[in-house]
């Protein structure tokens, strides 16, 4: 099978979990990857919260566009603050 995808799961666990996500319809592939993304976004959002709980709604949206996206990028989409 090659390299494990995990150091900490079992080769015949691994082989398990794939098996199942082979199983698995594109459209519930696609939703786990939209789940994870959006998981991660609230994650970096809450962080962004805790470390500047002065910031307003906007400006914690334009500190995540720049995580995200990169200071040029942010900037070409977001413009100036």
């Amino acid at each position: 099978m090659g390299h494990p995808l995990s150091e900490d799961t079992s080769p015949e666990a691994e082989r398990v979990q794939l098996d199942i996500l082979r199983r698995l319809p594109p459209w519930r592939k696609v939703q786990m990857v939209a789940d994870g993304w959006e998981c991660s976004r609230e994650l970096a959002l809450a962080g962004l919260r805790q470390r500047h709980p002065e910031a307003s709604e906007l400006a914690l949206q334009r500190r995540l566009a720049r995580l995200m996206l990169g200071d040029e990028l942010a900037l070409k989409v977001y413009g100036n603050p």
